[in-house]
């Protein structure tokens, strides 16, 4: 037997005990027999929520996505729902995506609140998560609950819990939540379902929501515009495949070719290295066949159909993908030329974005006269305000990875919505003899050249996790003073709360939760994040330039990799 760390084979044999299902004990001992690396890696610490819920690789141990972690974590939501709502008859709504295992964790997780005596209505199939925190809301429910782990790769799967407003998890009840959780152990976890309080849900939600984003989505587009507008579009074998096809026929496009190849949804991603819209790679089935057929726009939308990519033709008529920062920047002044052009816009609106996102928006919706907010990097803060200021009316709101939220009848990103306003824009610019291309240089020439970049570094395990840590430890005691030939003129540590400004010599306080994240702003007007991923064993870097002429910002954004020895 090779070494393993006593502490790590006490927990391992914590799962050697009558509470865990004979497979579940046989897998371990294997473990522990042949394989101390994986038995490291699956006990070294317990999995914890992070930016979008949590997520982690299938498997046995505390530190994966099985029906005892998934268990555990529902056992505490039950009793925390008990607590927190005294007396009242408790709804829960769940929902799984195309991961492997998805539907029968979404059952362990139906049966364990239907154990602790509330409702539970399970989707009878897989379903974008968009329609789940729209769910919530349209049923009246307490809680709600996705498998998926959208865009992660196929040994992933994950557990995303949304609350009242239809938003996810947000402080105080995630740490509550959480602590509720910590406090039980495996034994506590009641697996023995009430049938009988177990719904299966499909066709009302689904029209009600199909109807919402429809409503929500449409801009008065002419149906001859529409009619003149070719999609091409890819689930990446996913849950989008289930709704926004049909969006899109009942808002008038006509013109749909899906990518068959990627049609089917499979938990192993066949046809991708990577199903991450982010990715070029991944849309590139999807932009031959627009190149064959003179499509006018591609779409493709992550596993759980939240993030979309966006592929348009360029001034050479060539597909070309926009980046988040683009696609995002182009919806938000779209959508707030709508608001204009309604009388809409008052004191009371407002957008949001991300920290990590490009500073053009703020310029964008500032020049409109409404007000800009900016939270931490995932939507649950963008959502977040939506509850916060019920008085005031929320645009819609972006993030640099893809996600795009149209109003407030969903509160999390919107692939679903999101697409169909692609649409419209691609179809009203197309009919004025214009581009959605042509849309965003013509932003660019008002509002300033911007260059986004990201870098994410991949870092697995226990010993990545050290990497990482350690690579932010010395980012923060050790600022650089420089970036890409730039001075540094402001640091902000969002995990201290503070934000320094290195010309003044002045620091002040900022009214942000705490958060691993790192922001350097330059004299040039550069803007360099670092932070460690709330969902995936990286650490990633958020670069933003700007200037009068483009050419210029790729060779800032080299500079900028070779200080951080990025490159």
């Amino acid at each position: 037997m090779r070494y393993i760390d006593p502490e790590i084979l006490e927990k391992a044999n914590k799962w050697l005990t009558p509470i865990f299902d004979s497979d579940t004990q046989h897998t371990i001992k294997e473990l522990i027999a042949y394989d101390s690396e994986t038995l490291d890696d699956s006990f070294y610490k317990s999995l914890e929520f992070g930016t979008g819920g949590m997520r982690g690789i299938m498997g046995v141990g505390d530190n994966r996505i099985n029906k005892y972690t998934l268990g555990k974590n529902t056992q505490g939501i039950s009793q925390y729902l008990k607590k927190e709502f005294p007396g009242e008859d408790l709804k829960v709504v769940i929902a799984y995506d195309c991961r492997h295992n998805s539907d029968t964790l979404a059952k362990v997780v139906a049966d364990v609140f239907s154990a602790n005596g509330i409702q539970v209505y399970l989707f009878s199939e897989l379903r974008p998560t968009p329609e789940l925190s729209f769910a919530v809301r349209y049923l009246d429910c307490h809680c709600g609950i996705v498998l998926t782990a959208s865009h992660n790769p196929p040994e992933y799967n994950g557990y995303k819990v949304y609350w009242q407003d239809g938003g996810q998890l947000v402080p105080p009840q995630d740490a509550e939540i959480i602590q509720e959780i910590n406090a039980l152990d495996y034994a506590d976890i009641n697996f023995e379902a009430q049938e009988g309080l177990i719904s299966l849900i499909d066709t009302d939600v689904d029209n009600a929501f199909a109807n919402a984003a429809v409503e929500n989505g449409s801009f008065d587009t002419p149906q001859a515009s529409k009619d003149g507008l070719k999609i091409v579009f890819t689930p990446l074998h996913g849950t989008s495949v289930t709704m926004i096809p049909r969006v899109l026929k009942q808002a008038g496009y006509q013109h749909v070719t899906v990518v068959e190849a990627q049609a089917e949804p499979d938990g192993d991603f066949p046809t991708v290295e990577s199903p991450n819209p982010e990715e070029p790679e991944a849309l590139k089935m999807a932009m031959e066949i627009a190149e064959k057929e003179g499509a006018d726009i591609v779409i493709g939308t992550d596993p759980d159909s939240d993030r979309l990519g966006i592929a348009v033709r360029n001034n050479l008529g060539e597909m070309t993908l926009l980046n988040g920062n683009q696609a995002m920047v182009v919806k938000s002044h779209f959508l707030l030329e709508q608001w204009k052009k309604s009388g809409k816009i008052n004191a009371s609106t407002f957008m949001a974005s991300t920290i990590v996102s490009t500073p053009m928006l703020k310029k964008i919706v500032e020049d409109y006269g409404v007000r800009y907010r900016e939270g931490l990097t995932g939507f649950k803060w963008i959502a977040k305000m939506v509850k916060d200021f019920p008085q005031e009316n929320f645009v819609g709101g972006g993030e640099e990875s893809f996600g795009f939220m149209v109003g407030d009848f969903v509160r999390d990103k919107d692939a679903v919505t999101s697409t169909l306003l692609a649409c419209e824009i691609a179809a009203q610019k197309k009919a004025a003899g214009s581009s959605m291309f042509e849309y965003l240089q013509e932003l660019y020439n008002q509002y300033g050249y911007y260059q986004e970049h990201l870098v994410s570094l991949v870092k697995k395990g226990k010993k990545g996790a050290e990497e990482i840590a350690n690579t932010l430890k010395g980012l923060r005691e050790n600022p650089p003073a420089e970036l890409g030939g730039e001075k540094v003129i402001c640091f902000e540590d969002y995990q201290m709360s503070t934000r320094k400004d290195i010309v003044v010599g002045t620091e002040e306080t900022i009214d942000i939760p705490k958060s691993n994240v790192l922001i350097y702003y330059t004299d040039g007007g550069s803007k360099i994040a670092a932070r460690p991923s709330g969902t995936e064993p990286k650490i990633k870097f958020y670069m933003s330039v700007q200037g009068s002429d483009p050419e210029q910002l790729p060779g800032k954004i080299e500079s900028i990799l070779a200080d951080l020895n990025l490159n």
